[in-house]
């Protein structure tokens, strides 16, 4: 696509083109197989089963000679994180190490530039707010919370005041407009021309889009927020829907989750904030959650992006069952493969983990496919066969009738039967009369494993997870086996090799399961050596460039020679 944004220096999009590949971005997401001078794979932006996606390292471009997408490493970025120009320039500005620069950073933003930047300075204010002798700040401690979650997540507070933010704001020169557009203020009923803060006296949790940017918040009244006469306040209040925010569209914590959900192949579905939060602090970083708000098709199209398979583990009372029913039902009709995690009645997912995480560790472990699951549920509430036998047919067969597979379905009525003591050829006739209106969905990436990348680097969450192996599966073929390839890739020092924290160890038993094959963790050694062979790598390419600029031919020979190894050794890892 043409970058004709006049604020954008084209030299910042440059710089990103120079220290990012076109394999670089799109290897993350595809695996891709040497054919002749360009790369292939199957294509991520439609079904197919022959490769017909083309990678061409040379011009830095792809294409798909099948559904015909093709660009360069921006517009596969829009594309398959579902961002705007900018996002993906935000997003591979950061994988990059590069600083965007505008030519005018001040002036002629167009109408979204500036909702994103009030967006942002809103957030900062709160943050500032937030200070750690402050209620709001021991009310999230009592919740169970650390200083690096509330650091991590951009906690903040909302001052208890009706005009703090506006004055804020106005003073760096937003309009009144612009900060209603954003949905950060209202105005007051009845009189017209007055305005206030939305969001006050509340504790602020940040919604962020998939490269980061702050699009809306959720805040949460503080125990003592109650004044004494007054109506109690609804305990969360969101932001409205605006240019940025799409209540279907956004799920919480998505843009520190997809890498850890590319990782492990599959994404915990959550009902909140609280919930989120206390599951990344636990190291289940591969967590969102739906903050207010049915599941829709765009958020599970949003999920399906990174990974194929859903785990429910929302609430386990009535309503959050009947949600869970709802949820896996779309879900499995836009071809996810769904589990749910059985909850203890009375508990949500925030009050289980911060209790004992290894016990929820050992629930996603257990979890059932959501159609085994709610046989349970319901064979267990159900003291009547009949009354079951009504039951499963209002929540289990539609499950049954939106599997798309023959196979699959022809399974799980089978399992159906079983569980109701009848024939199989009942339990078909009655799916059968089920409308089902599947719609045909593009499937998500080819290769679901890709790297976290919060905090801590590519390499090193990917070395954690590889270093906790042996110590969740001891003396185990397995084990021996990670170990033996982590080491050939790292010669790392004995005492080092088991000096990782419990939560990575936590988050291997649910990344793997139990007894896993040998083979089980080769995809993620293949993509951390090739992480480990890309460092050394670009040591290598900035001692040739320095050579180059000095004139040392020598020099230059030898890193030239070292980088055309270690780029068929790369090349050797991406099939």
């Amino acid at each position: 696509m043409p970058y004709n944004d006049e604020q954008m220096a084209t030299d910042s999009v440059q710089e990103i083109k120079d220290k990012l590949s076109i394999m670089d971005v799109v290897g993350a997401q595809v695996k891709l197989k040497r054919a002749g001078k360009s790369l292939q794979g199957l294509c991520p932006f439609h079904k197919e089963k022959t490769p017909s996606f083309h990678v061409n390292p040379d011009r830095g471009s792809y294409h798909c000679f099948g559904c015909g997408e093709g660009g360069d490493i921006f517009t596969f970025t829009e594309k398959i994180e579902g961002l705007d120009f900018k996002g993906a320039l935000k997003l591979l500005a950061e994988r990059a190490g590069v600083t965007l620069v505008y030519s005018q950073p001040d002036k002629n933003h167009d109408k979204r530039d500036r909702l994103y930047a009030a967006m942002s300075d809103a957030e900062q204010f709160f943050v500032h707010g937030l200070g750690e002798d402050t209620p709001a700040y021991a009310y999230a401690q009592s919740r169970g919370l650390t200083k690096e979650t509330i650091e991590g997540f951009s906690l903040g507070f909302a001052p208890d005041e009706w005009r703090a933010l506006l004055d804020h704001l106005s003073a760096k020169g937003y309009t009144v407009q612009e900060l209603l557009e954003a949905g950060l203020i209202k105005e007051a009923d009845g009189k017209p021309g007055t305005y206030y803060d939305r969001f006050r006296g509340r504790l602020m949790f940040p919604i962020k889009d998939g490269a980061g940017r702050t699009v809306a918040f959720t805040g949460r009244t503080l125990p003592t927020s109650a004044k004494v006469g007054e109506q109690e306040p609804a305990k969360y209040l969101n932001s409205p829907e605006t240019e940025l925010f799409k209540k279907s569209a956004v799920l919480f914590g998505m843009h520190k989750a997809k890498d850890a959900i590319r990782t492990r192949g599959f994404v915990i579905l959550m009902e909140g904030q609280m919930d989120v939060l206390h599951a990344h602090q636990a190291g289940f970083t591969n967590t969102v959650a739906l903050s207010g708000t049915a599941l829709g098709d765009a958020h599970i199209a949003l999920m399906k992006r990174y990974a194929e398979n859903l785990m429910l583990s929302l609430d386990a009372d009535k309503a959050g069952l009947a949600a869970s029913a709802k949820s896996a039902e779309m879900a499995i009709r836009m071809g996810m493969r769904v589990k749910a995690v059985r909850m203890p009645l009375g508990k949500d997912p925030a009050d289980v983990i911060s209790e004992d995480p290894k016990r929820f560790a050992k629930m996603v472990t257990d979890a059932s496919s959501a159609i085994e699951f709610f046989l349970a549920i319901l064979g267990a509430g159900e003291s009547s066969p009949h009354r079951l036998v009504l039951a499963v047919e209002k929540t289990v067969l539609p499950l049954v009738a939106a599997i798309g597979s023959p196979l699959e379905r022809e399974h799980f009525i089978r399992k159906v039967a079983e569980r109701l003591e009848t024939v199989p050829e009942a339990v078909r006739e009655a799916v059968g009369r089920i409308k089902s209106n599947t719609p045909t969905f593009p499937s998500p990436q080819a290769g679901n494993v890709s790297i976290p990348a919060e905090r801590q680097s590519q390499r090193e969450s990917l070395e954690l997870l590889l270093r906790a192996v042996p110590i969740s599966y001891p003396n185990t073929p397995f084990a021996k086996h990670v170990e033996s390839e982590y080491s050939r890739i790292v010669v790392p020092p004995a005492s080092q090799i088991h000096d990782v924290p419990e939560r990575t160890v936590i988050e291997v038993g649910v990344t793997f399961g139990e007894d896993p094959g040998i083979d089980a963790a080769d995809d993620l050694i293949r993509r951390f050596e090739k992480l480990v062979l890309n460092e050394t790598y670009q040591a290598v390419l900035s001692r040739l460039r320095s050579a180059q600029a000095t004139g040392d031919d020598e020099a230059a020979r030898e890193a030239e020679s070292t980088c055309a190894t270690l780029a068929k050794q790369i090349a050797s890892l991406s099939y």
